[in-house]
Formats: C-alpha cells, sequence, structure tokens
C-alpha cells in the first residue's frame, strides 16, 4: 500500500477532510491535495506530525509494516 493511499485511508477512516488535515498540518488545501494524490512528496515533517495525528508509526505510515 502506498503512502498516499494509507494518509487518505486514515483521514477516511476518522470522518475528517482533507481541509481538516490541511489546517492541522497548516497550510493550504491543495497542497495537502497534492500529497493525497501522490503528485507531491509529503515532507518528512509533515509525515511524522500525520504519524503522531493519527497515533501510527512513521513504518505503518509509509507501508513498511501493518
Amino acid at each position: 500500500m502506498s503512502l498516499y493511499k494509507r494518509v487518505r485511508d486514515l483521514r477516511e477512516d476518522k470522518d475528517l477532510t482533507q481541509k481538516d488535515i490541511a489546517t492541522l498540518l497548516n497550510m493550504q488545501l491543495t497542497v495537502y491535495q497534492r500529497y493525497e494524490r501522490g503528485e507531491r512528496e509529503i515532507p518528512l515533517w509533515a509525515a511524522i506530525k500525520l504519524a503522531d495525528f493519527y497515533k501510527v508509526t512513521l513504518d505503518y505510515l509509509v507501508g513498511r509494516e501493518n
């Protein structure tokens, strides 16, 4: 499973919008949307913040563990 799909799935499992997560990451919605579509790499600081928010490891987030 790709990082981008996993990030989207985690967001949807929490019934959050892309705007909710863009706000959490203090970025524009369009930037976050590009992350979920895989059009832009998610920077490490954002991946760490997402992993902390969803209470998962970075390894889980990037698909290295289930």
